[in-house]
């Protein structure tokens, strides 16, 4: 735990979940003196000794070399004081169950920073959030302590796998509450990015954030759309869009597959409840929303029917899950947001066992959510379904004949993202 104070450090970084801890590692990537405050004592005493509770390429090495040096962690603020910018990173979920985002941890975080600022310290909100919420909560609680905070919000937007390398590479976005905030702001981020891109107002920098990741809900969502429709009509979903993109000057489109992570799945509903006070429901992000938050289930359905069909039993057989992280490219261990919650939901109780695997995914973690965690191999054999949830290029490695041979009858295979290699029976997304 850090011993230093506020002046040995040039920032301090406010929550060291995924976001604040890639950004402390591109930090430090350029040479600043790092702070991490973590509420989570086990997080904070890891990160302390140089360790991460999560994978991402070449975060681990920066941070274990920085570790109790040009970085300290403590889970507990003493100091009256900080250093000159705080950035708060912390987790705005949405409420389980619901729809409506979960600002505590945000205005947990703000009430421990405010009365440790002056008028000098510069708070860059980085956590997403509807668009006000700076303005609204951020700002009031700042000015109990102080008439007049330097306020900016600067929106992470990297993608996991790649998010050291994009830190450093890609703009960043700045919007301030007043020209100062915005100078501060970007003299930071810009020894980190070759380009920072200054908005108008705080709530343009919000905003921004959610659009590009309902955008991007949008555009995998037509490409399951594509899907949908290619199996009611008898057609092939790949054949069909990958034929329309050879070649073609438009924007590509989209590969059918699951949408998840944290930001994916949530961002959609900060922006609706955005909106709500201006009685406005934007039908495009909820429509794709839904139908990608669907896919889980369905594939679920689509299974259970399928081992009936084929004379099984649901009740009676063994069912391989297979990539439980959101995603496999770029690779992960991220769990937030991914489809194996959907497809559990309809499998638990209808199935005699389920058995996971994932080439990322530690066994611990399997096993804490109540799964049993196995190899690849020793998944297949006797399994009598097996799902491919995510598109880990390893897949692409396996002799899927071998694994299937070592199956129980009806030995059905549903390869959700077209990943394994060509074999006699595989289901696949958006083919009849």
């Amino acid at each position: 735990m850090s011993t230093k104070s506020a002046a040995d450090h040039d920032v301090c970084v406010v929550g060291l979940g995924y976001v604040g801890v890639t950004l402390t590692a591109a930090l430090l990537s350029t040479g600043r003196r790092v702070l991490g405050y973590e509420h989570n004592k086990a997080v904070a005493e890891d990160l302390a000794a140089g360790v991460l509770q999560l994978a991402e390429p070449g975060v681990e090495e920066v941070i274990r070399e920085a570790a109790g040096d040009r970085l300290h962690v403590t889970s507990r603020l003493t100091d009256d004081t900080l250093p000159p910018v705080v950035i708060i990173c912390v987790g705005t979920p949405i409420e389980p169950d619901g729809r409506e985002p979960d600002l505590q941890h945000l205005r947990a975080a703000v009430e421990t920073v405010a009365p440790r600022i002056d008028e000098n310290t510069l708070v860059i909100v980085r956590s997403t959030v509807p668009v006000g919420t700076t303005r609204d909560l951020v700002l009031p609680m700042l000015r109990e302590h102080v008439a007049e905070p330097l306020l900016a919000f600067c929106p992470e937007r990297t993608i996991q796998g790649k998010a050291l390398a994009e830190l450093l590479s890609l703009p960043q976005i700045i919007g301030g509450l007043t020209e100062e905030a915005v100078r501060r702001a970007a003299e930071l981020f810009s020894a980190q990015t070759p380009k920072v891109v200054e908005v108008s107002s705080l709530e343009a920098a919000e905003m921004i954030k959610l659009i590009c990741n309902c955008h991007t809900d949008l555009i995998y969502g037509f490409g399951n759309e594509v899907a949908l429709m290619a199996e009611k009509l008898g057609l092939d979903a790949m054949e069909l869009i990958q034929s329309a993109n050879l070649d073609y000057p438009r924007p590509d489109l989209s590969k059918p597959g699951f949408v998840g992570g944290s930001c994916l799945t949530k961002d959609p509903y900060l922006l609706m409840h955005s909106l709500k006070p201006y009685d406005h429901t934007p039908g495009m992000v909820a429509a794709a929303r839904s139908l990608n938050e669907s896919l889980p289930g369905r594939i679920g359905e689509r299974v259970l029917a399928a081992l009936t069909a084929a004379g099984q039993d649901p009740a009676g057989a063994r069912v391989l899950i297979s990539g439980l992280a959101y995603k496999g490219q770029p690779e992960t261990d991220d769990l937030r947001g991914a489809p194996y919650e959907g497809l559990l939901d309809v499998l638990r109780d209808r199935v005699g066992e389920i058995v996971a695997h994932d080439f990322v995914v530690t066994p611990e973690r399997i096993a804490a959510l109540g799964l049993r965690p196995v190899s690849l191999e020793e998944g297949f054999t006797g399994a009598h379904a097996a799902i491919v949830l995510n598109n880990h290029l390893s897949y692409r490695d396996q002799d899927i004949d071998a694994l299937i041979a070592r199956m129980a009858p009806p030995a059905m295979v549903y390869d959700t993202w077209r990943i394994l290699p060509p074999a006699t029976t595989v289901m696949r997304l958006g083919h009849a």
